[in-house]
């Protein structure tokens, strides 16, 4: 773990004397409160306290009235209906929920999943007509994706087929001409475009829930949503949108329900995946996300759709225990692909020379090449692009990006190498011409250095406020916990304790963890720092970033630090 420049994060002072005094918050949570743009009492108390009833209006998102009045005639009439879902988590979550809010509502419903190696994304032709040939149905209803599926919706809607598209992704010039268009980037509530596939698909379970109620329908009657928000959560955490404004009530009521889940595909997941106590976010994308995601990647996806809508619990274990075994090897196949990566680079790496990464290897599986993509742009702090090279000579993979960088602009740049490309700023999908590789990675990088060549790339610590030793304490870490779910754009807190002192030796654990007590003020506290060499740490006084954690050992529960960085005080 390299020392990184640390950044400690300034607010306005009299913003922050004048917040705590009137809310009671102590002064580093009003701090913190500031700093990420709360103006009022009434704004950080809304945040503080998410409700349901803060939930907006489901009918306020495009083209709802016509979905929910074709949905309700269909399920009426016993009319097939298909939910064509996607193979991420979003997408398999979101189509899990509508599979089951439409059976409960009396729909005769078939989940679909294209083949992420066959298919490609989203609605394209060939998926759609495989859809067709299995299952027959007059309505489809994508989840996730479609809004730009112009050709394929075209043709499918002129089959008689009504389409409703479901999806949060940005639209295009030219949208899918489907029977109803559901996407909060086409509406008029700018809040609610941050929404995530299942947050999209949530609007539709509710919007026909309250038609159905309102109608006196028995099987609206009978839904209770808030049982379905774990499902949503899971969806929301993985696709890392941000966790504010109607993404935040959904996630921190999701987690709750997701302590008591009914669902025996749920319960099953999480006994596999050893998450047990309480619920966090981390749960959810570093511990049941992947197993869910792994099946879609190096597997079936169609296995975590019906983990996630079987009522059976033997089925649901025997489906877990496989996606876990899946999990396992995707994470064998990322560890021995990201080796090599880290190999070929080092051997040639010089940080004022090589800002935009390509490595491409023949044998590298497709499902992984946008984990391996990440964690090479994070160890390098650099765009960095990771591809398979196929048996006609060309190579197909991902690209991830650091803030600095618009990847999409490296790739304009380098458009006469590449068959096609697409994505956003920090994430985006490749496929260069067979011959051109060399070519590519060399303007690729001539691309990239142009814009990073000047800049400092070194890796920066954000410290959202310094503390005293006094300031640490249960009451404290009790309020702390209101923040919560944290994710992208409400992040964990980083603090600073500075002038610290060891109080006992530093011990090893699980051979490159460090587990230290400090000292401060007649104060002490345990700390763990992972994956941080012993030779690593400084002599004398230190100053150390921490996020504050619950520890549980032998039943008793402490307080600890979790090391995020440590410096010299000197």
């Amino acid at each position: 773990m390299a020392s990184k420049r640390w950044n400690i994060r300034s607010a306005d002072e009299e913003r922050v004397k004048t917040l705590s005094a009137a809310s009671g918050f102590p002064v580093p949570i009003a701090r913190l409160l500031v700093l990420r743009g709360f103006q009022t009492l009434e704004e950080a108390k809304a945040f503080f306290a998410p409700r349901l009833t803060n939930l907006s209006d489901p009918f306020l998102l495009p083209d709802m009235e016509k979905a929910v009045s074709r949905l309700w005639k269909a399920i009426d009439a016993g009319e097939s209906i298909t939910v064509f879902g996607d193979y991420d988590v979003d997408g398999v979550t979101s189509a899990a929920l509508l599979t089951k809010i439409f059976t409960a509502l009396g729909g005769d419903v078939n989940p679909f999943i294209p083949d992420r190696l066959d298919e490609g994304y989203g609605l394209s032709a060939d998926a759609l007509e495989r859809c067709l040939e299995e299952h027959g149905s007059t309505v489809v209803v994508s989840v996730d994706c479609g809004v730009n599926s112009v050709e394929s919706v075209q043709a499918v809607q002129a089959r008689g087929i009504d389409v409703i598209v479901t999806d949060h992704h940005e639209p295009e010039e030219q949208t899918a001409p489907a029977f109803a268009l559901i996407n909060p980037k086409l509406g008029n509530c700018p809040k609610l475009e941050i929404l995530s596939g299942v947050g999209v698909a949530f609007k539709l379970a509710h919007a026909l829930v309250k038609r159905g109620r309102k109608l006196k329908k028995p099987s609206a009657l009978g839904v209770e949503l808030r049982h379905y928000l774990d499902i949503v959560a899971l969806g929301t955490v993985a696709d890392i949108v941000p966790l504010l404004d109607e993404n935040r009530i959904l996630v921190r009521h999701g987690l709750e329900q997701l302590g008591s889940t009914k669902w025996v595909g749920l319960q099953a997941l999480k006994t596999v995946a050893g998450v047990k106590g309480e619920l966090e976010t981390f749960h959810l994308g570093f511990q049941l996300g992947p197993r869910i995601n792994a099946a879609g990647r190096i597997g079936q996806p169609m296995q975590a759709l019906q983990l996630l809508t079987t009522a059976s619990a033997p089925e649901a274990q025997r489906i877990a225990k496989l996606l876990n075994e899946t999990n396992t090897e995707r994470r064998r196949i990322e560890r021995e692909m990201a080796d090599e990566a880290f190999e070929e680079i080092d051997a040639y790496f010089d940080p004022e020379k090589h800002f935009g990464l390509v490595v491409a290897k023949e044998g590298w599986h497709p499902g992984v090449v946008g984990i391996v993509a990440s964690r090479v742009s994070r160890h390098y702090n650099r765009p960095a692009i990771i591809m398979g090279i196929e048996a006609d000579g060309s190579a197909r993979g991902s690209c991830r990006s650091i803030e600095e960088y618009n990847l999409l602009d490296g790739l304009q740049r380098c458009e006469e190498y590449l068959n096609k490309f697409g994505g956003h700023k920090m994430a985006a999908g490749l496929e260069v011409k067979p011959g051109t590789l060399e070519n590519f990675k060399v303007d690729f990088n001539a691309a990239v250095t142009q814009v990073l060549g000047e800049q400092d790339l070194s890796p920066v610590q954000q410290i959202d406020a310094i503390l005293t030793a006094d300031e640490i304490s249960r009451d404290f870490f009790d309020e702390l916990k209101q923040l919560r779910p944290f994710g992208q754009d409400n992040p964990e807190p980083v603090w600073g304790l500075l002038q610290v002192d060891l109080a006992e030796a530093p011990r090893v654990v699980g051979e490159k963890h460090l587990k230290l007590t400090l000292a401060s003020k007649g104060w002490k506290f345990q700390a763990i720092a992972f994956n941080y060499p012993l030779s690593k740490l400084p002599n004398g006084k230190l100053d150390v970033a921490f996020s504050l954690k619950e520890n549980t050992w032998r039943g008793n529960t402490t307080l600890q630090l979790q090391i995020q960085d440590i410096r010299s005080a000197e």
